[in-house]
């Protein structure tokens, strides 16, 4: 293929209504940083806690996406299998989204847009957030532990990469979810033998 017919990588950002709403950010800056393309698809839920959290419309954090997608269109670019991505993170994702993914039930765009990625097998970074996890909400996620492609990744605190903000954190678990879909994120501290000291 001709350098000139390559494209950048192409990463489907889902934000659902769990509390991490930086999360799904931090995501699409990281990517606009490191010349990748995003779509962006919300549940009305991430818009609230996106409200709620970061004082800021929908609109406000959709500027840092290359595309957005209405999640009631179901019918979107990002529904089909033959539109090319290279994976997909939602960041975060609410317990209730996890079910959805676990059971095939795609009605909104965003779990379509994950049952797709399933499908395909292409990489599915779940960034599921609640604490503590109920039997079913284990159930769920053993379920999609055992499809190709998916990685669950709870947002976790990480010590040994020196976080002196909450940013700092946000911004290593959002780095880390991105790597996993081939996406290099500036100022990712990885842990070595010389960050013990």
């Amino acid at each position: 293929m001709p350098e000139s017919s390559v494209r950048p990588r192409r990463i489907v950002v889902g934000v659902s209504g769990a509390s991490g709403a930086a999360l799904g950010l931090e995501c699409l800056k990281c990517l606009r940083q490191a010349g990748a393309e995003s779509a962006l698809v919300v549940t009305r839920g991430g818009e609230i806690t996106i409200e709620q959290e970061l004082g800021m419309t929908l609109d406000e954090y959709a500027t840092h996406a290359d595309v957005v997608y209405d999640n009631k269109n179901i019918g979107a670019a990002i529904a089909s299998g033959t539109y090319p991505v290279d994976g997909m993170i939602v960041a975060p994702c609410s317990m209730k989204t996890l079910a959805g993914i676990a059971s095939g039930y795609s009605e909104n765009l965003l779990l379509r847009a994950a049952d797709v990625q399933m499908k395909e097998q292409r990489r599915l970074v779940l960034m599921v957030r609640e604490t503590p996890f109920s039997a079913i909400h284990v159930d769920n996620m053993a379920r999609l532990a055992r499809v190709p492609g998916i990685m669950l990744m709870p947002p976790m605190l990480t010590f040994y990469n020196g976080p002196a903000t909450l940013d700092d954190a946000v911004h290593h678990i959002a780095a880390k979810a991105l790597e996993a879909v081939g996406v290099s994120c500036a100022n990712y501290k990885r842990w070595s033998w010389a960050s013990l000291g």
